[in-house]
C-alpha cells in the first residue's frame, strides 16, 4: 500500500465536503498529485481487513484492556442509480422493511477506555446470480452469510491477539452457532433476542421442554434471571432492559449473556456500549464521504469503503488528542475553509 497516498486521500475526505474524487483531491492540492495517479491507487488492488489492521494495530495496543469490547453490526448504504454488481446490488434493510439497492458493510468495532476504533470490515457480495422461481426474477446470493462472516472476523481478532471480553450483538446475529463459538473461543456475549425466543428458567424444564416465550418473563428493568435458550445447552443469564419511548409508550429490550458472574445492571451496563457501533456507522456517512464516491467498478466502489473506514479512525484519534468528538472536528475544518473563501471573495471584490 502506497501509504502517502493512503494518507492524502483519507485527509482529503476528512476535508471535503462534496463529491471525493480523484480530481477534487488533485485540484486541492494545486496539480502536485495527478488525478491518474489516484485513480491508479484506488484501482490498483482491493484492501482488506488486514490492510486495515495494519494501519490500527499500533493504537489498538495502546488502549486495549482485558475487559474490551467486540461489536458487531451491519450497514447498508443505499445508492439506487449506481448500476449493479456482486457489491452494489439489492439487500434487505431492517430499518426500512424493504430491499434497497447499494452496499451492505459488516464491521468489527474494538470498544475500550472510551475509544472505538474499527479492527476488521467485510463488504457482502453477491457473486451468484440465479431465477426466483415465483417472480422469475434475476436475484444475488452470497458465498458467505453474514453469521458465517462475523465468526471469520472473531477468528481473526482472536488470532492477532486483541484483548477483549466480550462480544456484543444484536438480535440479527443472535443464533445458537454464534454463541456457541464465541464460547470456544473462551469470550463472552451479550446479545439481544428477538421477542419470540424460547427460554426455560429451570432445568427441569428444559429437560421436559417446558419453554414459554422470553417475552412471556415477567421482569423488572435491569432485572436478571438464569436459564436456558431452546437448542443450547449452556446456561445463560436473561436481563429485561425497559424504556419510555418519545411518545410516552414502554419498549422493552431482551438480552442474553453468557456471563454468570454479572448482575442485571452489569449486564444492560455492558451491552449499552454496543451503540458505540451506531456512533460509528453515522459518522462513516456523515464525516467520511461513504457516500460520496461516483465509481464503477467493483474494485474502485470497494476501496472508498476502505478509505472512509479509515478516516474514521483517523477522526477519533483526533478525538482523543483534542477532546472533541468528530462532529465538532469537522465542523471546526469547515468554518476555517468558510473563513478562508470569505476572505479570497473580498480579494476578488476588491481587485
Amino acid at each position: 500500500m502506497e501509504k502517502i497516498k493512503l494518507e492524502l486521500y483519507t485527509d482529503y475526505l476528512i476535508c471535503n465536503n462534496g463529491f471525493a474524487t480523484a480530481t477534487g483531491l488533485s485540484a486541492m492540492m494545486e496539480g502536485d498529485i495527478s488525478h491518474d495517479q489516484m485513480t491508479r491507487f484506488l484501482a490498483s488492488k482491493a484492501f482488506t481487513s488486514k490492510d486495515l489492521w495494519g494501519q490500527v494495530k499500533a493504537t489498538v495496543r495502546q488502549i486495549e484492556r482485558e475487559d474490551g469490547c467486540l461489536i458487531f453490526d451491519d450497514t447498508i448504504q443505499e445508492k439506487t442509480w449506481t448500476d449493479e454488481n456482486e457489491i452494489m446490488c439489492w439487500h434487505y434493510d431492517h430499518c426500512k422493511g424493504r430491499s434497497v439497492k447499494g452496499i451492505n458493510l459488516l464491521n468489527a468495532l474494538y470498544y475500550s477506555g472510551e475509544v472505538s476504533i474499527p479492527v476488521a470490515f467485510e463488504v457482502v457480495r453477491k457473486p451468484y446470480q440465479f431465477s426466483d422461481v415465483k417472480t422469475r426474477k434475476v436475484k444475488r446470493a452470497s458465498e458467505f452469510t453474514k453469521n458465517e462472516l462475523m465468526r471469520e472476523m472473531i477468528a481473526t481478532s482472536v488470532a492477532n491477539a486483541i484483548k477483549f471480553r466480550y462480544v456484543l450483538t444484536d438480535s440479527w446475529f443472535a443464533s445458537k452457532e454464534n454463541f456457541e463459538f464465541i464460547l470456544k473461543k473462551d469470550k463472552h456475549f451479550i446479545s439481544a433476542l428477538k421477542d419470540n425466543r424460547w427460554v426455560a428458567l429451570t432445568e427441569d424444564d428444559k429437560k421436559e421442554g417446558r419453554f414459554v416465550r422470553i417475552s412471556q418473563l415477567e421482569l423488572a428493568d435491569q432485572q436478571a434471571v438464569r436459564g436456558w435458550m431452546k437448542g443450547f445447552p449452556h446456561e445463560v443469564l436473561f436481563v429485561r432492559r425497559v424504556f419510555t419511548n418519545k411518545d410516552g409508550s414502554i419498549g422493552l429490550l431482551n438480552l442474553v449473556c453468557s456471563d454468570l458472574a454479572c448482575n442485571g445492571e452489569q449486564a444492560a451496563t455492558i451491552y449499552q456500549k454496543r451503540w458505540k457501533v451506531e456512533e460509528f456507522h453515522k459518522s462513516l456517512k456523515s464525516n467520511a464521504g461513504l457516500a460520496k464516491s461516483p465509481t464503477r467498478t467493483v474494485t474502485t466502489q470497494n476501496n472508498p469503503v476502505f478509505m472512509s473506514i479509515y478516516a474514521v479512525f483517523k477522526l477519533e484519534c483526533l478525538k482523543i488528542k483534542h477532546k472533541a468528538n468528530h462532529f465538532a472536528l469537522r465542523t471546526k475544518l469547515f468554518i476555517k475553509a468558510n473563513q478562508i473563501a470569505y476572505e479570497e471573495l473580498q480579494k476578488l471584490l476588491a481587485a
